[in-house]
């Protein structure tokens, strides 16, 4: 267990038992985080275990470097003898991102009130980004940002995402617009190469304190940091998703992190921004990748709800043509940015209940919200409709099937008992003000016994809870509708 693990190296280490012990919320990486506290008064301690054995030997080597090129770097205590954990000091209990949701809730504006934290967040980036090779290149494990590692990630999108969701493209077509797009995205002249954090964003930046005009940004996770273009960092801080960044705030704080850069080094400006469209495209394709991984396929609620912030950036890339020179690229981007499943349609308050039908061949139904799914019934006990001829070219909405399943009698109880199952977690849910919950009824096809159990189940929640919004989705045969 590696809480008595803690316990063992605080005690070897820094003669204390820990008088408290918390597990860090997992994001998408497999190592896990707690916060230890040895002592009132004290900073709190960060112990960190992972598999990744050269990532976390990266991170040590490279903390203790750039602790002597910038501020907020975190001093590492002590690490395992083959790095399978190390100890670090925090640099902070809340992210930036945490701060900037917390000001939109008080009805602050994040980019007036936290203009100046991320100025310093910039400042501190571009002193990493041009420091000395000799100090960081030994210590990176990952080879340069090349034509192969961008091939790497754009097929990450192609096979984590686009396949994942569902989309149909031209696989060569697609194949040559990626070669062609990465060929171009390398060009990156020598004044603007350098470090790059790589996941430079504001859930890694952490902010100390309550008053945020005493704030010094500290920073976490660069272990990843390889050589590559600067602007990459730019615009993985200000186009994340979940950060909800204006246009006119980005290009404001661009400009700024190009004006402090040039204080650094000579650069040519227009050439600068010329890269911004194409680094912003692949960012944007790149965490989609994760995005499906860690969201679609691993049901982790945050990155599905970052999808339709990262659709919108991308539309805006495409209405302003930057992938007009790949077809098959802008035409799967296009498709993915109407698709109806990351609308962001305005959301009433309270709970949306959507029920489905389904068909096991199938699969289950996908989940969108960030929920992670609900209730599922299985409908293929009761006899099938199906099997007769008859009734082949009907649904469970069609009244000779309605006849058919009400005549046995099994259809109506299955409902009733489906909704007593329901019923106490919708109560809950209104009453903690949870926002979604999925409900599914699956048979073989998806078009007779779930369809039938879908309707009736949805219809009679929407005449019990008035307040909740009841959406029916009759997924195989391709309709959903809300219950008025």
């Amino acid at each position: 267990m590696e809480s008595q693990e803690i316990v063992k190296i605080s005690q070897e280490l820094f003669g204390k038992t820990p008088l408290r012990v918390e597990k860090v919320a997992e994001a998408g990486s497999s190592r896990r985080y707690y916060r230890v506290g040895l002592s009132d008064g004290e900073s709190d301690l960060i112990f960190t275990f992972g598999d990744d054995l050269r990532e976390n030997r990266a991170f040590c080597e490279l903390a203790e470097f750039f602790s002597s090129q910038t501020s907020g770097i975190p001093e590492v205590l002590a690490h395992a003898e083959d790095y399978s954990w190390y100890v670090q000091r925090s640099v902070g209990r809340r992210s930036l991102l945490e701060v900037i949701n917390e000001c939109r809730r008080a009805g602050d504006d994040p980019e007036v009130k936290l203009g100046d934290i991320i100025r310093d967040c910039f400042k501190a980036l571009i002193r990493m980004q041009v420091a000395d090779p000799a100090g960081w290149e030994p210590r990176v494990f990952n080879p340069p940002f090349s034509r192969r590692s961008v091939m790497w990630d754009l097929n990450y999108f192609k096979y984590d995402f686009l396949k994942v969701a569902g989309f149909d493209f031209d696989e060569n077509a697609l194949e040559d617009d990626f070669e062609r797009f990465a060929g171009r995205l390398v060009e990156v002249p020598d004044s603007l190469s350098g470090f790059i954090y790589r996941d430079f964003q504001s859930r890694n930046i952490m902010i100390g304190g309550d008053d945020l005009c005493e704030n010094v940004p500290g920073f976490i996770d660069f272990q990843g940091g390889r050589r590559g273009p600067l602007l990459y960092d730019a615009v993985s801080f200000l186009w994340q998703a979940k950060a909800g960044f204006s246009d006119g705030f980005r290009r404001e704080m661009l400009r700024y992190y190009l004006e402090e850069l040039g204080r650094c080094r000579a650069i040519d400006m227009q050439e600068a921004e010329a890269l911004v469209g194409q680094i912003v495209v692949f960012r944007l394709l790149q965490v989609l990748g994760a995005y499906g991984l860690r969201g679609l396929v691993e049901k982790k609620a945050h990155f599905i709800e970052s999808i339709p912030a990262a659709l919108n950036n991308l539309k805006e890339q495409l209405d302003g043509g930057m992938l007009s020179d790949y077809p098959e690229m802008e035409r799967v981007c296009r498709e993915m940015c109407s698709d109806k499943r990351w609308q962001n349609e305005e959301k009433p308050g309270g709970l949306t209940l959507e029920v489905f039908s389904f068909s096991y061949k199938k699969g289950y139904p996908a989940d969108y919200s960030g929920n992670g799914g609900g209730f599922m019934f299985d409908c293929r006990g009761m006899h099938n409709p199906g099997r007769y001829a008859e009734y082949k070219t009907l649904t469970g909405l069609d009244t000779p099937v309605i006849e058919f399943l009400e005549e046995r009698g099994e259809v109506q109880d299955f409902v009733e008992k489906s909704a007593s199952i329901v019923i106490p977690s919708v109560d809950t849910y209104i009453r903690r003000g949870f926002s979604n919950l999925q409900v599914g009824f699956g048979c073989t096809g998806g078009q007779h016994r779930s369809v039938y159990c879908a309707e009736h189940f949805g219809r009679m929640m929407a005449e019990r809870y008035p307040e909740v919004r009841v959406i029916i989705n009759h997924r195989e045969q391709k309709l959903k509708y809300q219950v008025c």
